[in-house]
């Protein structure tokens, strides 16, 4: 997992995928409309999406494999945690269709991070994350982007 200032982008050096990304974060308005946001074709797209967060009781873990999750808020403010996947009770396996895992929320080994419009947070595929989480006591309207990136494009 990396959390940072989309503004420190540079400091990373995973090749032009990694620019073409950050072109699109760049360009971020409170105005975008939910949806499917193409930055290369399957291998590369962005999915913005708008709704309430809510406390974690109820949610659960998720990883994927195939791609990396860039994520960042363009309103409002998200929790995430995070656990690394093979420590986890698995309640679905990996399912190519839905490209998800699904694990047990434990108490043990977890971080939490907030991101607030101007950070990010990227998701390698051993990383499970809850999104969603309320930041603070109130739960509130988010809107959010969700880059996905094959991990193949991304250079290490």
């Amino acid at each position: 997992m990396i959390i940072d200032k989309i503004e420190n982008f540079r400091l990373y050096n995973y090749g032009p995928a990694w620019q073409h990304i950050f072109d699109f974060l760049s360009k971020l308005s409170p105005d975008m409309q939910d949806g499917k946001y193409i930055i290369d074709g399957d291998d590369i797209f962005a999915i913005v999406m708008s709704y309430q967060t809510s406390a974690p009781d109820a949610m659960v873990f998720e990883s994927h494999e195939k791609y990396i999750d860039i994520q960042t808020v363009i309103t409002g403010a998200e929790g995430f945690e995070c656990a690394f996947s093979d420590e986890l009770n698995v309640i679905t396996p990996y399912d190519a269709g839905k490209e998800a895992a699904f694990y047990e929320r434990t108490s043990h080994g977890q971080t939490r991070v907030d991101v607030y419009p101007g950070t990010f947070v990227m998701l390698y595929p051993h990383d499970a994350h809850i999104a969603g989480l309320m930041v603070g006591a109130q739960t509130q309207l988010i809107k959010k982007v969700v880059v996905k990136v094959k991990k193949e494009f991304l250079k290490t």
